[in-house]
């Protein structure tokens, strides 16, 4: 168990450390935001006096290092843009971004196990047909494209929900059926291959034979192995989720960190691209440190230790 949780652990830290190091040099390669700062007649002199001002005439490595070890003792510096801590900015907006894709990923679990369960029991049939091509027309649909089309249905032409923003109930609905339309069809497609496989076993047929009632069978043998892999997706679909409110959350304009991100790229301001990148990865490796943890209780087999 120690030594598991020791490699773990530096795994997550070795992939942090990799994603805000990719980040960091890849927004020094958009440009110069001293260029977006200042007004289009400044001159040669302000332009050099804003640069050493916010450190960006230093070496490459210099200002690499320095982001580090500020970083390490969580300042991610100030917004070039707001003037506030970038730090804080993100965690202004996370709350909105964890909301969203809470209840995306609760509405995927839920739509994409019934589909998956029912598909599996009813091999063969209409019920399997339809919900397979929907699994498989979720998956192949866009982010932007579905997003669009429910605003230009539900919103512009029915009227019957918010464009955007933030407020009551109804604001939720389109960005929370715009998120969780993927991660429901990966789900559903899985949970079938998974439930027919383990259907198939000869355990299965033994618990048949003593009788036991096919809901008996389904959930206390059956869906507790199937979900093995399941839960492997679920953990994977996280990082889907946060990847998709960037572009969801600017078309519904949510107030969340994903648009904020889309913003800050924008603007060049990359303390708080920076800071984001970081607890979007922190959010995505904690998330699978505990799928990792749910493997050895839904199988007693899988034991918590070190690679061999």
């Amino acid at each position: 168990m120690r030594a598991f949780l020791i490699t773990r652990l530096i795994e997550s830290v070795v992939t942090i450390w990799g994603v805000v190091t990719i980040v960091f040099f890849s927004l020094r390669l958009t440009g110069d935001p001293v260029l977006l700062l200042l007004p289009i007649g400044a001159t040669r002199q302000q332009i050099e006096q804003l640069r050493h001002a916010l450190g960006f005439d230093r070496p490459l490595v210099i200002q690499y290092l320095s982001f580090l070890g500020r970083a390490l003792h969580g300042d991610f510096g100030a917004s070039t843009r707001a003037g506030e801590p970038a730090l804080q900015l993100v965690l202004e907006r996370l709350p909105a971004t964890a909301e969203l894709a809470i209840l995306a990923m609760l509405v995927a679990i839920v739509l994409g196990g019934a589909a998956g369960i029912i598909a599996a029991l009813r091999p063969n049939s209409a019920f399997e047909l339809i919900i397979m091509v929907g699994a498989l027309l979720g998956q192949a649909t866009p982010v932007f494209w579905l997003a669009i089309m429910l605003i230009l249905i539900f919103a512009a032409t029915l009227r019957w929900l918010p464009s955007g923003g933030i407020g009551g109930p109804s604001h939720y609905i389109l960005p929370v059926i715009t998120l969780a339309t993927y991660a429901s069809a990966s789900i559903a497609r899985l949970l079938r291959t998974s439930l027919i496989e383990v259907l198939s076993q000869d355990f299965v047929r033994t618990a048949r034979a003593k009788g036991l009632t096919a809901q008996a069978i389904l959930f206390r043998h059956v869906l507790k192995n199937a979900l093995i892999p399941v839960i492997t997706v679920i953990g994977l679909q996280v990082g889907v989720l946060l990847g998709g409110a960037v572009i969801t959350e600017t078309i519904f304009s949510w107030p969340g960190e994903g648009r904020l991100i889309v913003q800050s790229i924008e603007n060049r301001d990359f303390p708080v691209v920076q800071a984001a990148a970081c607890i979007v990865a922190l959010m995505i490796v904690g998330v699978n440190l505990l799928v990792d943890f749910a493997y050895s209780l839904l199988d007693p087999r899988i034991r918590l230790s070190g690679p061999a």
